[in-house]
């Protein structure tokens, strides 16, 4: 069976970002740009790892909301690429209707300073069981995601200023880090 994934940019677990403009049109009988993408147990949430696992996404407080917004998408996504279990199955509605398979997992949005972005990185990266995916200033400022990684390359660790963190891992590890963070409201 195939889910059908209508958008003008798609993200997969396994592929990055793809513009619809750059794509060759391997699909021309389908309308409004629809692809069709194979459905696979990669895209299916292990209920064991849901229960024992969470994930958590941590926004800079100083943050205006539009950068807030778009820093909680691209963790997600990065997140997303890198586990394969967060997404359950594709589901239907009452018309018969298909809906590709949404993340399993809860994800509550928690605000920090910018400097306890800093702090709580450094502290998750020193734990061999939790995940970090951050956003930054460099990668929000730059045009192309090969300045991105040349300007990142250049950065002092204690230079980089974080718009955001996303964590994943084992749920007591996770909460030993955010458990004193607000959500973002």
């Amino acid at each position: 069976m195939s889910r059908l994934v209508r958008r003008a940019s798609f993200c997969s677990i396994r592929s990055s970002a793809v513009s619809s403009s750059s794509m060759p049109p391997s699909f021309p009988d389908l309308p409004n740009d629809v692809r069709s993408t194979p459905r696979s147990a990669a895209h299916r949430a292990n209920v064991t790892a849901v229960l024992t696992n969470k994930m958590v996404v941590i926004i800079a407080a100083e943050a205006p909301i539009g950068v807030a917004l778009n820093t909680a998408a691209l963790l997600g996504v990065g997140v997303g690429r890198h586990h394969d279990d967060t997404v359950g199955p594709d589901t239907t509605d009452a018309a018969g209707s298909p809906h590709t398979g949404m993340c399993a997992y809860p994800i509550p949005i928690l605000r920090a300073p910018t400097d306890t972005l800093s702090t709580l990185r450094a502290e998750a990266a020193a734990r061999a069981d939790v995940t970090i995916h951050d956003m930054h200033q460099v990668a929000q400022q730059a045009r192309t995601y090969e300045q991105m990684s040349t300007t990142l390359a250049g950065t002092k660790p204690e230079d980089i200023q974080y718009l955001g963190l996303a964590l994943y891992g084992p749920r007591a590890s996770i909460d030993s880090l955010t458990g004193a963070l607000p959500l973002y409201r």
